[in-house]
């Protein structure tokens, strides 16, 4: 992969995304623990988090993989879409039927999807800060060479 193709991300958008993930985590979790439902309901939305962030890392991981010519199994990749596509089906589904008001659907939604953006954009963001920290590693490395040399 060259460098021209990839921008270094910005420290600013590094903070939003970071700023993203604890926003909707922290506020789905805050949701969580004040509503009247009962313990088992709250770890089905609880694991629906956990799974959908999980899912939505693999599937950005693995769409940047095969951007950079990594090799990707066909069958992780699809199973990475149909783990996103499992995770948000069943929020909606146990939204659709769940004894809340409208306002308090909208919110878990809302929380839910601010997550899973957010965690496929920190994660992006690792992974090209990652690049560019070997990239300042290979360069510091090749003037050393040069240095003995």
């Amino acid at each position: 992969m060259e460098n021209h193709h990839l921008a270094k991300p910005t420290a600013a958008f590094i903070g939003a995304s970071w700023a993203a993930l604890i926003l909707g985590t922290g506020a789905y979790l805050l949701g969580l623990w004040n509503a009247e439902m009962q313990l088992n309901e709250k770890g089905y939305y609880f694991t629906l988090l956990l799974f959908g962030l999980f899912s939505a890392v693999s599937l950005q991981k693995s769409v940047r993989d095969k951007l950079e010519g990594i090799k990707v199994t066909a069958i992780y990749f699809a199973l990475s879409w149909f783990s996103l596509a499992t995770a948000v089906a069943l929020l909606a589904i146990g939204l659709f039927n769940a004894t809340l008001s409208l306002s308090e659907k909208g919110f878990y939604a809302m929380a839910f999807s601010l997550c899973l953006f957010a965690a496929i954009a920190v994660q992006k963001n690792t992974r090209d800060m990652a690049y560019f920290s070997e990239d300042d590693t290979t360069e510091v490395l090749d003037d050393e060479l040069t240095d003995k040399a």
